[in-house]
């Protein structure tokens, strides 16, 4: 891929964290010719120091958002609207000096998380206080079934759904963002039982839709396979390259044995946050936009990062949802997709 067609990848995409490779044991070993996320390091590379502590707030200099100091502030866990509510009651309090706290949606609350540590997966040397190795809210509502939200387990980095009348916490966030996060393509707004409500003044992602927006069309073919627009990666045009699924040693393996493009770079197994970027949050079985023309989609992919909270275990995106999960690397348990 040229200079020019890596410039808008530059700017949406954060790098991972990773900075070990891994084997299928969980044992540590090069990364050089691995295929592995660290091997490569691709995104948005983090600022040394990442975190400015602003008083009671932290700036995270790479995404321009600022968070709460304290990762608990509400004290105990809420609902999904209780999570809303005490954002409003923060708000009137002008907690932390600001009015204009709101709940994250669910790429914000995932920039947070680091992908080299574990009880949190959290930057090493972050400055949080009280936080909590559980699930913590986003403001966006799960597509599959809208009775559920998205949220992010701070102990190891998954993030799933969960029934908007279950508790759990709440780490609220202000400020718009330098625009490396892309929206998560939420355009609804839903109650708690997944009806559809008015947007207005409801503070969900379906509302704000904060985040770089999507150019139109956002795929089209070319480079020999299909183009992000928004990303700048270029995606192999067939979801299945291994015809079933796979190990992850294999997942590795089939990448590598692609043949190169006449020009650019090669082919490999996507991190996960390559993966993520795929989702559209309004969308589902698959999640993803409009006019991915792709061929043999599956419900879920091998990426190339491993999970260290069990490094004999790697991550995974699970397309009909859009969630992030893991699986064991020695078990044939999803399907192989290529980037470059």
């Amino acid at each position: 891929m040229a200079d020019g067609d890596r410039a808008p990848f530059v700017r949406c995409l954060l790098q991972t964290g990773q900075r070990g490779c891994y084997d299928s044991r969980g044992e540590a070993i090069p990364c050089p010719g691995s295929g592995q996320d660290a091997a490569f390091r691709i995104g948005l590379a983090w600022p040394r120091p990442r975190f400015e502590v602003r008083g009671e707030t932290v700036y995270d200099a790479l995404t321009g958002l600022c968070w709460s100091r304290d990762a608990n502030p509400a004290g105990f866990p809420l609902t999904w609207v209780e999570a809303f509510d005490r954002v409003g009651d923060l708000n009137r309090r002008g907690f932390c000096g600001h009015d204009d706290w709101r709940l994250p949606n669910r790429r914000e609350l995932r920039s947070l998380v680091s992908h080299q540590t574990r009880r949190p997966a959290l930057p090493e040397g972050h400055p949080f206080r009280n936080v909590f190795s559980g699930w913590y809210w986003s403001s966006t509502s799960a597509a599959i079934s809208p009775s559920h939200a998205w949220y992010v387990h701070m102990e190891g980095a998954r993030m799933f759904y969960g029934g908007k009348d279950q508790s759990f916490l709440l780490w609220p966030v202000r400020g718009a963002g330098k625009g490396v996060l892309p929206a998560t393509g939420q355009e609804r707004c839903f109650d708690p039982r997944g009806r559809e409500l008015p947007c207005r003044g409801s503070g969900q992602d379906g509302e704000l839709r904060m985040g770089r927006r999507w150019p139109q069309p956002r795929f089209e073919p070319g480079a020999g396979g299909i183009v992000d627009r928004l990303t700048g990666l270029v995606w192999h045009r067939r979801a299945d390259l291994a015809d079933g699924v796979v190990s992850w040693a294999q997942a590795l393996d089939t990448v590598a044995r692609l043949e190169p493009p006449a020009a650019g770079a090669p082919w490999r197994l996507p991190n996960i946050n390559e993966l993520e970027s795929l989702v559209d949050c309004e969308r589902h079985s698959p999640a993803l936009p409009a006019g991915a023309d792709f061929e043999a989609l599956r419900p879920a992919y091998w990426s190339s990062t491993t999970s260290l909270f069990e490094p004999d275990w790697a991550w995974a995106l699970y397309l009909d949802a859009g969630a992030v999960g893991v699986g064991q690397k020695k078990g044939a348990h999803f399907h192989v997709w290529a980037v470059r």
